[in-house]
């Protein structure tokens, strides 16, 4: 067997290893009941006879939560039937099933998160609320790229590894592994806050741009149409989290600036590596620009969680600046925003509803 062959080999199973590991300490976490872990007031304590959300306590949690249900869609409105896979170039083929079996296993990891942590773990029922929208909404994000893999991968032997890229694709491993990690350890909640605003703000981040590329090109338009919804979706994730973090943990629960940079580094570190391992050199696109978007996104993210820039570079791809992860702009003000349910953001406009002062 080439050396290379069994090297290759022996990383997997070493990953694999490590991945039932993890696993295992997240089924712990399941059968553990969990309460608030930071104690104290605000999001953490809320009246536990409190099973109406009105009045509204959260008035910009609820915003989130009503945001999001007006950006409801499901698997079904996206058109695969005009996508050409034939027409990208093997190299293009490649890198996009990559990101694809990619994000089917990133969704999931999110999920699990949401349901085991953030969902007990916060007692505002505003973020409740958010957070079990979330988990529905990245549910349909898992269910489509499953559809899109399936669509667009005939041999039945490569779809399985797809699906199993989680422990198949070394670069793809390590970014689930450092998720999962955060899953099941004893991290502060502002600790898996900043973690999990960097899997959904970083690790997602050179995908979206590859896919945005393609549209650029007027390529894969059910594909391209799905990445809107779904990066919108992220970004208004990504959003709630910069803000719970920046403006309802209290000072004394969020991180040393160097903490936060620490973790929002090593995130980086690993999607520069995934980008590296998927991205083929394209026409007007490769590694070393797309390694320099991650840093870009970076620091849009740092800023959004109240601290200072740690790379200072510039948006390499100016066509991106439409979905770079930008917390303090509504997602409503982006390309897709004309997608979005009737009614739902005009209601609360209008202040149609109660909160607080109405009582």
């Amino acid at each position: 067997m080439p050396r290379s062959v069994a090297s290759f080999r022996a990383r997997l199973s070493t990953s694999a290893m490590r991945m039932s590991a993890l696993f295992g300490a997240v089924c712990m976490i399941r059968e553990t009941p969990m309460g608030s872990m930071e104690g104290g007031k605000g999001i953490f304590e809320d009246d536990p006879q409190r099973y109406t959300v009105f009045p509204i306590r959260y008035p910009d949690l609820w915003r989130f939560y009503k945001q999001a249900v007006a950006g409801f869609w499901t698997p079904e409105e996206v058109d695969l039937s005009c996508d050409d896979w034939n027409s990208l170039s093997e190299a293009e083929k490649r890198f996009v099933k990559n990101i694809l079996a990619f994000f089917a296993t990133a969704d999931g990891i999110v999920v699990e998160n949401l349901a085991l942590r953030f969902s007990k773990e916060v007692g505002a029922m505003e973020a409740r609320m958010f957070y079990h929208f979330q988990a529905a909404m990245e549910n349909i994000h898992g269910e489509t790229y499953g559809i899109l893999l399936d669509h667009y991968v005939d041999d039945e032997d490569e779809k399985a590894a797809l699906f199993e890229a989680i422990t198949t694709v070394p670069c793809i491993a390590k970014k689930a592994e450092w998720a999962l990690r955060y899953i099941s350890d004893d991290s502060s909640f502002a600790t898996r806050l900043v973690a999990f605003a960097c899997v959904e703000g970083i690790f997602f981040s050179a995908s979206f741009c590859a896919i945005f590329w393609l549209k650029k090109r007027g390529m894969l338009p059910g594909l391209t149409f799905s990445n809107e919804l779904i990066s919108r979706d992220e970004a208004l994730h990504t959003a709630f989290a910069c803000h719970l973090y920046s403006k309802e943990l209290s000072r004394e629960k969020r991180l040393s600036e160097s903490e936060v940079v620490k973790i929002v580094k090593d995130a980086v570190d690993i999607e520069i590596e995934f980008v590296r391992g998927s991205l083929c050199d394209l026409a007007g696109m490769n590694a070393a620009l797309m390694g320099q978007y991650v840093k870009f996104v970076a620091d849009r993210l740092l800023v959004d969680l109240g601290h200072g820039k740690a790379y200072d570079v510039q948006n390499p791809f100016d066509w991106m600046e439409f979905i770079s992860v930008e917390c303090k702009t509504s997602f409503f003000e982006s390309r897709v925003s004309s997608y979005q349910k009737a009614g739902v953001m005009e209601k609360l406009e209008s202040n149609d509803g109660f909160a607080d002062d109405d009582f």
